[in-house]
């Protein structure tokens, strides 16, 4: 069985320090945690794909895609907005969402496994 430990300490001192010193912080690595983790329910990164693909859309749109109901969307929906992944505007009786910077950047980087493979 291999371990995932080195036999020998070896530090390269000048890039490790390099390394601790711009390393994230505990707040920072919690923050962006919390991002990526609103995207770990499968329903929320396949809600958030839609929306990503169709740049603005209602929760009865989202619903509709995603073959979820109503409710349900809106309980993902808040959670991704929470997490600042997607914001939401009122038209009228309708609440349109669209996916921010920082979520399209994020939804990238998850389906970019997903692209190379095409």
């Amino acid at each position: 069985m291999p371990d995932d430990r080195c036999d020998l300490l070896c530090l390269d001192l000048p890039k490790a320090e390099r390394l601790r010193g711009d390393r994230l912080s505990v707040d920072a690595a919690a923050g962006l945690a919390e991002r990526a983790k609103a995207l770990g329910d499968p329903t929320r990164l396949m809600l958030a794909v839609a929306l990503a693909d169709g740049h603005e859309l209602c929760v009865c749109d989202l619903a509709w895609v995603a073959e979820r109901s109503e409710n349900l969307v809106s309980h993902h929906m808040r959670v991704l907005r929470t997490a600042g992944l997607v914001r939401s505007r009122r038209d009228g009786k309708m609440v349109m969402y669209a996916v921010t910077e920082a979520g399209r950047a994020l939804i990238d980087a998850v389906r970019e496994p997903e692209a190379a493979a095409r």
